[in-house]
């Protein structure tokens, strides 16, 4: 007792006493569990029940569908958050696994949305036979294939990034590796991570769309919720029912920004490096209002101490000696790995064979051709973006109020689907009679641009204060200011930004290429139009083949230009 006495500060003498802003904060609270309750319990009603129970564009209808959308969003979003303290932290730490993880995520991150959702639907209605959770679960899993990576690579360039006078000051301190990893550098990530969360959340958003209208055969199950509804609006072109469904994901965006990131935006800032206060802060009305309460914050101290128990927990077991020499265990582990390594490569490439068996080599070329179009547009599109998106985002980073007030706004142009805009493009190329080749490329940067934004943000916002005050006492201004100071400085962040903005631009071409108001379709020669026509006619052997040409372009150009920039990264422009 007496060692529990030293480790934590004795409860304050208001604990358990409710006061007036416990009573706001249990009916959002209860409010939040109550919805999730009602909305999760129509998600095991039996499959036969969509069919009795279409879509409707009755605006009154909203509400329950923008629910149902975002349980499913921030189940996902859970998901992912799991996935990538997992997958990123075992690239970080361990270099045989990095070298199979880091290009197998390449791999992972170009399938497109389309792609997962055709292989994967049967599995999940499987293991539910007869149930909406099945397509549910589906759905979920397509949302999570569109926020995951950004999350992952946020992660890990955070944990290997990490200051190394906060290594030296773990080392001294004789942190274990796991507390080291709790009370260092997941602090140090968080800022980057939260932003990405965000974005992730965005993400989804961009394509809900294809996650709830989910194609099996011939048919077509309509999940409840946003994206089935924009689809519908879409399919008869009804710009009112659009505008709706604008309005909804406005307000829902609004909602979860002032309701969970802002107060993560602003509960993020105490792991700020640097030793003087930044000039302003990032505020939220709901982190104030929990710190005033009594209930609801004594509620949450025993789960304070387990959490910080479990942190510098320091384990008693060690693993009994093994009787190899290194060299010895360093040849088995290295025998292991490259038999890993070639069994995931002859799987693979069994796998694509026989995928694609029966397309001739003439189809093959075409679709090679197809690809180099879209990797035309993807390029010149992200080269806009950085020039735009690097400049903007640091200027938003450096001011909190300014972020502030923004960042809803972020959210809502992130969250934009490109479908909305169908309306405008196809209309204004048929009436001008311009190129789709040309004309819907605007469309794929609609989705992938935000990433390079929000993580420069996160990487402005990270940097010390003390740098930026030195900055400004010695006059440091212009292009000066920009080369030593804050490129190197947020460098990092803008490589992750481009990174993740790359592979979504090439998801998002499934949807930028071949684009569709009413019975007017415009398609753009490239291998996104080639996926989503092929995925439409259900021919599963040429979706194949247009996932894995998609595939070999992003990871090759990965290994050639974004690897080698990301290690730049890590290695020089980590603060020292």
């Amino acid at each position: 007792m007496r060692r529990t006495n030293r480790r934590f500060p004795p409860l304050p003498v208001w604990l358990g006493r409710p006061n007036r802003w416990d009573l706001v904060a249990g009916a959002l609270v209860f409010g939040a569990l109550a919805a999730i309750i009602v909305v999760a319990r129509d998600m095991r009603m039996p499959l036969e029940m969509l069919d009795t129970t279409p879509i409707v564009l009755d605006p009154a209808a909203l509400p329950g569908y923008a629910a149902r959308t975002t349980l499913r969003m921030f189940a996902a979003l859970a998901l992912s958050l799991g996935f990538t303290f997992g997958v990123a932290t075992l690239a970080a730490k361990n270099r045989r696994a990095e070298k199979i993880l880091l290009p197998l995520l390449d791999i992972l991150q170009s399938v497109p949305v389309l792609g997962y959702l055709s292989f994967t639907v049967l599995l999940f209605l499987s293991l539910f036979p007869g149930s909406v959770l099945g397509a549910e679960l589906a759905a979920i899993f397509a949302i999570f294939t569109s926020q995951v990576w950004n999350m992952i690579f946020s992660l890990y360039q955070s944990l290997r990034t990490v200051p190394h006078d906060m290594e030296e000051a773990a080392t001294a301190f004789h942190l274990t590796a796991w507390q080291r990893f709790w009370r260092l550098e997941v602090p140090f990530a968080v800022p980057g991570l939260v932003w990405n969360m965000m974005m992730s959340m965005s993400g989804g958003w961009f394509f809900v769309v294809a996650a709830e209208a989910i194609a099996v055969g011939t048919h077509t199950i309509d999940l409840p919720g946003i994206g089935s509804y924009v689809a519908l609006a879409i399919a008869e072109r009804d710009l009112g029912a659009v505008g709706a469904a604008l309005l909804a994901m406005l307000i829902v965006i609004g909602l979860y920004d002032q309701l969970m990131f802002r107060p993560l935006v602003a509960w993020s800032d105490k792991f700020r490096l640097g030793e003087t206060a930044a000039v302003e802060t990032p505020r939220s009305w709901l982190l104030t209002l929990l710190r005033r309460t009594h209930l609801v914050r004594s509620a949450g101290v025993p789960l304070r101490r387990h959490a910080h128990a479990i942190a510098m927990w320091r384990p008693t077991w060690r693993p009994p000696a093994v009787p190899l020499s290194r060299a010895t265990r360093t040849r088995i582990a290295d025998a292991l790995y490259y038999g890993t390594l070639a069994a995931l490569a002859l799987t693979g490439a069994g796998l694509a064979v026989s995928l694609i068996a029966g397309i001739g080599i003439a189809e093959i070329l075409h679709v090679l051709r197809l690809g180099f179009f879209t990797l035309l547009r993807v390029a010149l599109l992200m080269a806009i973006a950085l020039a735009v998106w690097v400049p903007l985002g640091v200027l938003i980073g450096l001011r909190p109020r300014l972020a502030e007030r923004l960042q809803p706004v972020a959210q809502f142009l992130a969250a934009f689907p490109a479908n909305l805009l169908f309306p405008l493009a196809v209309v204004g190329i048929v009436h001008f009679r311009l190129d789709p080749d040309i004309w819907l490329s605007p469309l794929m940067l609609l989705g992938a641009q935000w990433y390079i934004l929000f993580n420069v943000i996160a990487g402005a916002s990270t940097v010390p204060n003390d740098l930026v005050e030195a900055a400004r006492s010695f006059h440091v201004r212009g292009w000066l200011w920009w080369r030593k100071v804050m490129l190197p400085a947020v460098f990092p962040y803008a490589v992750t930004g481009a990174l993740t903005a790359w592979g979504g631009a090439w998801n998002a071409s499934i949807v930028a290429e071949a684009v569709r108001w009413g019975d007017t379709h415009l398609v753009a020669q490239g291998l996104g139009a080639y996926i989503t026509l092929h995925t439409e006619a259900g021919d599963h052997a040429r979706i194949a083949l247009g996932v894995i040409v998609m595939c070999l372009f992003v990871v090759i150009l990965n290994r050639l230009l974004w690897r080698p920039l990301y290690d730049a990264a890590a290695r020089r422009f980590q603060v020292r």
